[in-house]
């Protein structure tokens, strides 16, 4: 019975722990590509999710906009109304008491012409009465329903189409957001990038690190062993042991700012920071030639900041539109055309039908202002200037800005020629060395610089080659061109299919 007992609680501790070693494996933290932080990004960067839901208000703006200038539809009820009141009648100079008791209903369509920013409207008023009045102790009553149906025409003259302005605002400012999210998913790009490479560059340092320490472990170890042997000083060993504590020290501080680079990562990408992240890239560069001026040309032509002072100057044309149109001459012409028929039965509504037309016309005429539109036109004037200025100087700071980033990757070509001979050379003195220094020739202290020296050269190589993709990537940012695949990018598009189909 024991024996069973014991076979069962093994059986269950196998079990368990074949269920622990499954979980841990499916959970299990995969590597993360660039490719997949970006596509976290897309959804978590709370920048990103804030100029993206901006968009959405704009286009659900323009969709209202343009949904109101469809033919709208509406139905006013006064289910009942009832009055009784004493009133003076001043044709016949005399009190009477009227009661009234009342229901009507109003259907009307109305559809607004963009193009005259006028108004056509058909309306049809529906109602039945019963209406008593009491003169001097004479009864009068009069009990029918009534119906009056009427075609309306509304038009503004002399003055700007306001509900054509108010269209392209919204649809300018549609537009300036759409590029604002599609700037804040360059600079997201970027700025994740810089921070993969970051978390990337982290983890080389501290792998050169603990390859360091490993390489120094070894050096204490024969030292030790030709101090014991007595073919070394002990001083030997003492500067072994330092050399050992500084490159412990140096893992321990790589791992620091590893971990303090995931932080900023994670952040960027709105990912829990107690979540753990290990990035796997693989750094390929290929020097890429790049023409000054077609960059620059590609810059100019392609750069979203452009359109931005484009709609900026275009507002303000609109807005100097507006201005002008501060105590303006104005005028409305309405008219209306229909019939109106009244029966006690309602089959016979229209026996003796009314035509009622009728047709207004209503100026205002300003006289004086004390100046107040000259100023505001004046300022509004400043304000165009202004876009315009800013138009010519952003021009300049994205020629000079492609011009910069440009010189830079050239430069950055030859720092990698160098940065790759340099680790090159130092690997092979530092094998030299190495065995120099198992021969006894070298000191503790030498080896350690050779050591050093090795491992800041690959750092310095391992960097060059991220400044390169980062410049890289920057020019393709400023220029809205890939070099390396030889193609324009457009990263408008893409927002713009989403949202147009919903």
């Amino acid at each position: 019975m024991d024996t069973k007992r014991l076979r069962i609680r093994l059986s269950c501790l196998l079990i368990f722990f074949v269920g622990v070693l499954l979980f841990s494996y499916t959970h299990a933290q995969a590597p993360l590509t660039i490719e997949q932080a970006l596509d976290i990004a897309e959804e978590n960067n709370p920048d990103l999710r804030a100029a993206k839901y901006n968009l959405e208000r704009y286009q659900y703006n323009l969709v209202a906009q343009r949904a109101s200038l469809k033919s709208r539809f509406s139905l006013d009820l006064d289910p009942i109304n009832y009055s009784r009141s004493r009133r003076f009648d001043n044709r016949l100079s005399q009190w009477y008491t009227n009661e009234t008791l009342n229901t009507s209903g109003t259907f009307m369509v109305s559809q607004p012409i963009l193009f005259t920013d006028g108004e056509v409207s058909l309306i049809n008023t529906f109602g039945w009465q019963d209406n008593q009045s009491t003169v001097e102790g004479v009864n009068n009553r009069n009990r029918a329903f009534s119906n009056d149906l009427y075609l309306r025409f509304n038009q503004p003259i002399f003055t700007y189409n306001r509900r054509k302005m108010e269209l392209q605002q919204i649809e300018f400012d549609y537009e300036n957001a759409g590029i604002r999210f599609a700037l804040q998913r360059l600079n997201t790009e970027r700025s994740i990038t810089n921070q993969f490479y970051s978390v990337y560059m982290a983890q080389s340092n501290l792998s050169i690190s603990r390859e360091e320490l490993a390489n120094t472990e070894q050096s204490f170890e024969i030292i030790q062993n030709k101090v014991e042997a007595d073919l070394s000083a002990r001083e030997e060993l003492y500067q072994a042991e330092l050399n050992l504590a500084n490159a412990q020290s140096a893992v321990e501080e790589r791992v620091v700012s590893l971990e303090n680079a995931k932080d900023q990562l994670k952040q960027t990408l709105g990912m829990a920071l107690d979540e753990d992240i290990e990035v796997t890239l693989e750094i390929e560069v290929s020097p890429v030639a790049i023409d000054l001026l077609q960059a620059v040309q590609s810059g100019l032509s392609s750069r979203m900041e452009l359109r931005q002072r484009e709609i900026d100057i275009k507002l303000a044309d609109l807005q100097m539109i507006q201005t002008k149109s501060l105590n303006e001459f104005r005028g409305d012409i309405s008219l209306s055309v229909g019939i109106i028929g009244d029966h006690r039965r309602f089959e016979n509504i229209y026996d003796n039908p009314t035509q009622n037309p009728r047709v207004a016309i209503s100026l205002t005429v300003p006289i004086f202002d004390w100046g107040e539109k000259r100023a505001r036109v004046r300022a509004q004037q400043v304000a165009q200037t202004l876009a315009k200025l800013e138009q010519e100087n952003l021009r300049i700071d994205i020629e000079l800005e492609v011009r910069q980033t440009w010189r830079r990757l050239e430069n950055l070509r030859t720092q990698i020629d160098i940065a790759e001979k340099s680790v090159r050379n130092a690997q092979l003195t530092y094998d030299i060395n190495q065995t120099r220094y198992r021969e006894g020739d070298l000191t503790g202290m030498e080896i350690s610089q050779f050591q050093t020296q090795l491992s800041n050269r690959r750092m310095a190589y391992s960097q060059a080659l991220i400044n390169y993709k980062i410049e890289l990537l920057n020019l393709k940012i400023l220029t809205l061109y890939d070099f390396e695949n030889e193609m324009p990018i457009v990263p408008i598009r893409e927002w713009a299919g989403t949202f147009e189909n919903k």
